[in-house]
């Protein structure tokens, strides 16, 4: 058997646990038909930590997050937790994840599903075979330059937000976009504004200079603007897309909307490689908490399931299986078994469990 791999996960609140619950299920699977085993720890985050600590997350909790090779996270967050104070709100628990095990690399894919291509607001033959990724920068830029806030300036109240990168900062998010683009189509489009931007100017430089260490991947420089509107145009035409924090916040959601389904997407953090050489990494859903479907078992756990597939694709380096996962889910959306959220005449709505089940019933016959 292969030797064990280390995954914390970290349901949260709302329908986190339901759709973590899927996921489970294809880890039992994979224990079973692939002869590759988790060693799997669970813990609280967000509002289900507060209710029991009155924190979003613990000490305890981070410092096996440290440990583990990924964590897989589901949701946080719900209207009975708007009057807890700010610093112990769900997001924080999200929010100190990606601080302390520095997650600078945010992973947006935006791929189509083809029983799903009338969910898009895009004609099918636009965005059909869509398979591209967002690498967005994620810890620093205008979300985080000082100084900000409030000040006078010549007698009158003025707002200020800084944008702000050392070159490290964007050395490091452009490698993770080189490196993954190997392992894709081998395009990256660096998506910046030199044009008005001081910041712009030295991303394109600094992006550049990277590129002389990854001679075999093509790199193109794209205005974000221009971006955003080819997005619209002609997506298939990206392959792998670096921008900071800011433009890639807009355009992940841009391409997102694509594919006409968020509830469907995963996501990934990625940080620096530590001294085992490792990677530090964090898996969830685009998808939130949905509050209102909590506990009903109606909610589409496919985002999830995505999600882990891209950790065994970037954590666990099993590309085959997170690609068996990816086409399973394919081929159950064919068949014409669908959640709520994506339901469409003619098929067949189910809850999740029985997504869940579906997707196991398609593995087994591709493992058969």
């Amino acid at each position: 058997m292969a030797a064990n791999r280390t995954l914390l996960m970290l349901p949260g609140d709302g329908i986190g646990p339901e759709v973590a619950r899927e996921v489970r299920r294809v880890i039992d699977w994979m224990d079973k038909r692939r002869a590759v085993r988790f060693d799997i720890q669970e813990d609280l985050v967000g509002g289900a930590a507060y209710d029991k600590y009155q924190v979003a997350i613990r000490d305890e909790t981070m410092e096996i997050a440290q440990k583990v090779d990924a964590v897989l996270f589901g949701a946080v967050g719900g209207p009975a937790y708007d009057n807890v104070p700010r610093q112990h709100r769900p997001e924080a628990g999200l929010l100190r994840l990606r601080k302390d095990l520095d997650l600078f690399a945010n992973l947006r894919p935006a791929l189509t599903f083809d029983a799903l291509l009338d969910a898009s607001t895009l004609k099918p033959e636009v965005i059909k075979g869509l398979d591209m990724l967002i690498v967005r920068e994620l810890t620093s830029g205008v979300y985080f330059g000082q100084p900000r806030g409030m000040q006078m300036y010549e007698g009158e109240e003025r707002c200020v937000d800084t944008q702000a990168y050392t070159k490290a900062e964007i050395v490091r998010v452009a490698e993770v976009a080189f490196d993954l683009a190997r392992k894709r189509r081998g395009k990256v489009s660096s998506a910046e504004k030199n044009n008005v931007m001081e910041t712009g100017v030295f991303w394109k430089k600094t992006v550049t200079e990277v590129h002389q260490r990854f001679a075999d991947v093509q790199l193109e420089h794209i205005l974000a603007d221009n971006c955003a509107m080819q997005l619209v145009r002609n997506p298939r035409q990206f392959d792998v897309i670096v921008c900071d924090n800011l433009f890639g916040d807009i355009l992940s959601d841009v391409a997102a909307m694509l594919t006409g389904s968020l509830g469907m997407l995963p996501s990934a953090s990625l940080g620096g490689v530590g001294p085992d050489g490792k990677r530090k990494a964090l898996y969830e859903p685009v998808h939130g908490s949905a509050p209102d479907i909590a506990g009903k078992g109606l909610a589409n756990p496919l985002a999830m399931l995505l999600s882990f597939a891209m950790a065994l694709r970037y954590s666990f380096d099993m590309p085959e299986d997170a690609e068996l996962i990816e086409q399973a889910a394919q081929a159950v959306l064919n068949s014409g078994i669908r959640t709520g959220d994506i339901m469409a005449p003619g098929c067949t709505q189910v809850g999740t469990e029985q997504m869940g089940k579906a997707l196991i019933a398609e593995l087994d016959k591709r493992a058969a």
